[in-house]
């Protein structure tokens, strides 16, 4: 999970600059923190929504197959977003 993992060497960054008064490190940090968990989330919600098109597709045509995927997909996505 390189996207966790950036955001949480985001979030180490904005505490040292916390702890040291440097407020360029806390900002880039808290920058880094943010941005990558958006991306996370962002990936997770495409993950789902990718998830849930296929669910109802399979479930229109009768396509258990396909319906089985979109429930895999949507899960994919919704661990995506939590990390």
């Amino acid at each position: 999970m390189p996207g966790r993992m950036d955001e949480m060497k985001g979030a180490v960054k904005e505490h040292l600059g916390k702890a040291t008064g440097n407020e360029r490190m806390r900002s880039e940090g808290e920058a880094e923190r943010v941005t990558n968990k958006a991306a996370r989330e962002s990936e997770g919600a495409v993950d789902q929504l990718k998830g849930n098109l296929k669910m109802g597709a399979g479930k229109l045509v009768g396509n258990d197959r396909l319906h089985a995927e979109g429930q895999a997909d949507d899960l994919k996505g919704s661990v995506k977003k939590l990390g």
